[in-house]
């Protein structure tokens, strides 16, 4: 099958640093080609990700009439010079414009909180049964499905194969918190979680310079650093954050909004690391309560939570991980929605310009 995927010009796929979509658009590639697909990717100029071809988009601009109108013409080219069976993005919906009328399969992918204003529209541009629609959680799903479009959840991944499994770790192991220092992480609630528990607690990630954000951080934050175990280290690589999961009895992000999946706690449990968090989002998808950590509301539900880590099998986190957020799991889950999209249009032959 020939695949075209798409991310939106901002960062370089894969991302030198931050960039979890982008992570996303180069890991499925190259699980599609080792699968034995052919994969074009339309992405920003310079990414490094390894594809049959590669189709950079005009400029690095997302907003804005011309912009747009430009990633629209140059998606298009795109099919027309790959001729795909069936097209991914993971860029904006509305790249999608000139593709919408033909009978081109076409799949559109949330990693974020949705429009369904926008979704309508679509549908109604669309080619009837051409465009569907995936989403990295049943709670993103449930944004868009309005019985005019087709929904298939299909969750964010982690590799599995490059995170190391650390069975157990010491009794007086810190806790961990890896995200963006800023406030709907709750970066404030896990230092407090922390200190009522009596464990020390590892801060990881950038924060912001300037704004409500920065000032956030320096009033919520910054007092607590270099104090009662509690360290801040800035933002890690790879590496580095293998390292601290690896280190780590629980990984302590109290999300205060809904998060549409956050792929850092699949991470965790690919690591053997349980997850104390939020009930918002799609965390109640991703941690088993009792199993693979907890879903707390303040910090005396999380100080009890922390009490009870020894309670949870590392092992059995790495399984959940394996079974539900691994790439090999989820490649396998888009593409039986690839076959199924390209087998719902009988009478469009293989490679049909859009």
């Amino acid at each position: 099958m020939r695949i075209l995927l798409t991310a939106d010009p901002i960062l370089p796929v894969p991302p030198a640093g931050y960039g979890g979509i982008e992570r996303i658009v180069a890991a499925l590639a190259g699980e599609l080609h080792r699968r034995g697909h052919e994969v074009g990717l339309v992405a920003k100029t310079g990414s490094a990700c390894a594809a049959d071809a590669f189709f950079p988009w005009p400029g690095d601009a997302v907003d804005g009439t011309w912009a747009t109108a430009r990633n629209i013409a140059a998606l298009h080219r795109a099919a027309r010079v790959f001729r795909p069976d069936v097209v991914h993005s993971f860029s904006r919906l509305a790249y999608l414009l000139a593709l919408l009328p033909g009978r081109l399969p076409k799949i559109m992918s949330y990693q974020r909180h949705v429009s369904p204003g926008q979704v309508r529209t679509a549908v109604r541009l669309a080619r009837r049964g051409t465009l569907r629609f995936a989403g990295c959680s049943e709670f993103i799903c449930r944004q868009g499905r309005d019985g005019t479009a087709e929904w298939t959840a299909i969750s964010n991944f982690a590799d599995t194969a490059r995170i190391t499994f650390t069975p157990r770790v010491p009794a007086n192991a810190p806790l961990l918190f890896l995200s963006r220092v800023e406030s709907i992480k709750g970066p404030d609630l896990a230092i407090a979680i922390a200190r009522q528990s009596g464990r020390r607690l590892v801060l990881a990630g950038n924060r912001a310079a300037t704004g409500p954000e920065a000032e956030f951080f320096e009033r919520q934050v910054a007092p607590h650093l270099g104090r009662d175990g509690i360290e801040w280290v800035g933002e890690v690589g790879d590496a580095e954050k293998t390292r601290l999961l690896g280190g780590s009895a629980a990984l302590v992000v109290p999300i205060r909004w809904d998060e549409p999946f956050g792929i850092v706690f699949a991470e965790a449990l690919a690591a053997g690391v349980p997850v104390i968090s939020s009930p918002r989002g799609a965390l109640p998808e991703i941690v088993r309560t009792g199993v693979t950590g907890f879903l707390v509301n303040n910090a005396a539900e999380g100080a009890a939570a922390v009490a009870r880590l020894d309670s949870l099998d590392r092992a059995a986190c790495r399984r959940e991980a394996e079974a539900n957020f691994s790439l090999t799991a989820c490649t396998a889950r888009y593409e039986a929605l690839y076959i199924d999209a390209v087998a719902s249009q009988p009478h469009r032959p293989a490679g049909i310009l859009p």
